[in-house]
């Protein structure tokens, strides 16, 4: 009871932000906003573009389509409120909205991390099994490894809110961010936290870091694989491999910066989250539409559909 009675005291907490000043604020609400904007498009057009376009109709592209909207619903959890929080001057969020956006933002960010091990699976039996590659990688299959995807996230998630909403928090209620997560607001606790920070580092760090170890020697055993046994189609192959390399590295870097190491305070930290919260939802899209020629081939057809429509509605 004691413990429910501190808890409740603290209402609502007041994120600082990425900055104090008001012009580099207005600044970063023009840069922040064009990034999320492009995130938006780039993300909904490899949907769309995967959706209507029949020749990629595979299991890779069944997969992208879906990194691509996890990607959409990981930006819309923090940019929306950070972009606010910019032009408002208002940057405070309740205990209750503080808690939802930490479970939201950590079960679409597990989600990615799953999400990209599925992909190195995809990609693994693809170069390893290429005349069962089909049977294999079924619908059944892919559905159900990203619905594994996605409850992984959950349950890392779920584990995470968890540990943090038992906490006593009586005061103080600055979160030293631009959203809520983990290592700020555990470091509010009016307790000891040492215990819950040692279950987190290895809950999210230590794990991340073992899933990163695995998908780099997965990636490098399928680059030699391909240099080595791939006689036709090998610059295809190594630019996608290669692009999914990529990939994996801006979301694994920022998380280990982050979530490896004891809670405390980097002077590279509010960078490096605003790294993997803006900037990197809006990189995949351009990573997979710049390297992948099937992609850009498919959008240049979508393209050409949309024109030839809109072209027909001005005639009519």
């Amino acid at each position: 009871m004691e413990q429910q009675n501190l808890t409740s005291r603290v209402r609502e907490f007041l994120l600082v932000g990425l900055t104090q000043s008001l012009a580099l604020q207005r600044f970063l609400f023009v840069v922040f906003f064009i990034v999320y904007m492009m995130t938006w498009l780039g993300n909904l057009t490899i949907i769309i573009t995967v959706i209507t376009d029949h020749q990629l109709h595979t299991p890779m592209y069944f997969l992208l389509g879906n990194l691509a909207f996890i990607d959409l619903s990981e930006s819309s959890v923090t940019v929306p409120k950070m972009l606010w929080d910019l032009l408002s001057k208002q940057e405070t969020i309740t205990f209750g909205g503080c808690m939802s956006q930490m479970f939201f933002f950590h079960f679409t960010r597990g989600a990615v991390v799953f999400f990209l091990m599925v992909m190195a699976l995809d990609w693994y039996v693809a170069i390893h099994k290429p005349l069962h590659y089909l049977s294999i990688m079924n619908r059944g299959l892919c559905v159900g490894l990203v619905v594994g995807a996605w409850l992984g996230g959950f349950v890392h998630s779920i584990v995470q809110v968890a540990l943090t909403i038992q906490l006593p928090f009586c005061g103080p209620n600055t979160l030293d961010n631009f959203y809520c997560d983990v290592p700020q607001v555990i470091k509010l606790a009016c307790t000891d936290t040492y215990m819950v920070e040692l279950l987190m580092v290895s809950n999210s760090g230590l794990l991340t870091i073992i899933i990163f170890i695995i998908l780099i020697v997965s990636y490098t055993v399928i680059l030699v694989k391909i240099r080595t046994h791939v006689p036709e189609g090998k610059h295809k192959a190594l630019s996608t491999c290669g692009a999914q390399v990529v990939v994996v590295s801006i979301h694994f870097m920022p998380c280990i910066f982050i979530y490896a190491r004891p809670f405390r305070k980097f002077s590279m930290d509010k960078a490096v989250s605003a790294l993997y919260t803006v900037i990197t939802p809006m990189l995949n899209p351009m990573i997979y539409m710049l390297r992948n020629t099937e992609m850009k081939n498919a959008i240049k057809r979508l393209m050409n559909r949309v024109n030839f429509c809109y072209g027909r509605l001005v005639r009519l």
